[in-house]
């Protein structure tokens, strides 16, 4: 048997504790490898690296929008996504043993954390905000500088792994406030729970192509979520659109409106056909067993 089907490794950004680490675990159980990256680039190089079979990655935050960065390295990849997790975020301010909520002076994170966190940062001014590649990783290097000046923006899980100490809990501008995180690999075994169908669509600057691309799934009562714009590296002025569809390539209106887009779009991309959040099976992901079965 080979790995992927006995104890995949599942690479996410951050160091151990991440909001992704925990997304991993609730997504695919605790039998799998986790192998943290540091950076989005080194998370997406994983799989050519052979240092993992799949990748978690965060691709949309309720309170931040899209994590750009995810979604346009998924694009040069060639992978493609078997599943998705939604995971609520809670963030707490974590400081060193230490310190007390008082002492505090600065805090770090990853900056999409940051961003969540714009109202209590704004209500405590003398709290200088520092953008951090991760927000387990920011945990870390405060309890390891042991300065009680210092704290973090993360989730109890990464206090708990890195022994930081909670000073408040629930910092998030917003209590609901969800992450969605896409697991990726390069062939991913087809699901037959597939409800959800992510494309990036290039299409030529003419009057109404946007109109004429989306009016392919119209026809067919195939239910457009999401639509995003991103400008093409190289190619001032010029964007690329994201959308997400309620649809699966096992239907046949599905296949019919891809062919009709094909025909006016200069390109055309699946991103990944995979179980919506609610829908999600592990074993059609990655052939990792629940461990409640």
């Amino acid at each position: 048997m080979n790995a992927a089907a006995s104890r995949p490794r599942v690479a996410f950004q951050g160091e151990r504790g991440a909001f992704s680490e925990e997304a991993a675990v609730r997504l695919l159980g605790e039998g799998i490898e986790l192998v943290p990256r540091p950076t989005f680039d080194s998370l997406f190089a994983a799989i050519g690296d052979g240092a993992a079979d799949f990748l978690l990655a965060p691709v949309e935050n309720t309170l931040a929008g899209t994590v750009t960065a995810s979604l346009d390295l998924l694009v040069e990849s060639g992978l493609e996504a078997s599943g998705e997790i939604i995971l609520p975020i809670t963030h707490c301010l974590i400081g060193a043993p230490a310190a007390t909520f008082e002492m505090i002076r600065s805090v770090e994170s990853h900056p999409v954390a940051l961003a969540q966190c714009e109202r209590f940062l704004r209500a405590h001014p003398r709290i200088a905000g520092r953008a951090a590649l991760d927000t387990a990783g920011s945990v870390r290097d405060v309890v390891r500088s042991g300065d009680p000046t210092r704290a973090a923006i993360a989730g109890r899980r990464a206090a708990e792994i890195w022994g930081g100490k909670i000073l408040l809990e629930h910092i998030e501008d917003h209590p609901e406030n969800y992450t969605r995180f896409l697991l990726l690999s390069r062939s991913p075994r087809p699901s037959e729970n597939a409800n959800r169908l992510s494309l990036v669509v290039e299409l030529p600057h003419a009057p109404g192509a946007l109109y004429r691309a989306v009016g392919v799934f119209a026809r067919r009562s195939i239910n457009l979520l999401k639509i995003e714009s991103r400008p093409i590296a190289g190619r001032p002025w010029q964007y690329r659109f994201y959308l997400d569809l309620q649809a699966s390539l096992g239907d046949a209106a599905t296949r019919e409106a891809l062919g009709e887009l094909r025909q006016s779009a200069d390109r055309v991309l699946t991103l990944g056909c995979y179980p919506a959040h609610e829908a999600e099976k592990r074993e059609a992901a990655t052939g990792a067993k629940n461990p409640d079965e």
